[in-house]
């Protein structure tokens, strides 16, 4: 966690450090996903030295993530349906497209 960071900053990178887990990133970029969210959300509200404008005027990290989840209007991306194929043991998973996984699915 950056330096300055209070106790509802620390439980939001965990929380989005272990969602990133759980989707199949490896632990790396979950802790860079955690990190880049958490800073920008400490920028939207004041919390930090400095921000970008795009920190500050670009859609928030909650209303974007929400646009891509399993109720947006694409409905789920691929990595998504293909991290759900996985754990399901679908066949064939690595060959298929977007479409094809969702089908398999029952999406």
């Amino acid at each position: 966690m950056p330096a300055g960071s209070n106790k509802k900053r620390e439980r939001q990178y965990e929380h989005i450090k272990e969602s990133a887990l759980d989707r199949g990133e490896n632990r790396k970029r979950a802790k860079e996903i955690a990190a880049r969210t958490v800073n920008k959300e400490r920028a939207r509200h004041g919390e930090s030295k400095t921000a970008s404008r795009s920190s500050t005027q670009d859609t928030s990290s909650s209303e974007r993530g929400g646009r891509r989840s399993h109720s947006g209007s694409e409905g789920a991306t691929y990595d998504q349906l293909y991290n759900e194929a996985k754990k399901r043991h679908v066949h064939g998973r690595s060959s298929m497209n977007k479409k094809q996984l969702a089908d398999a699915l029952g999406h």
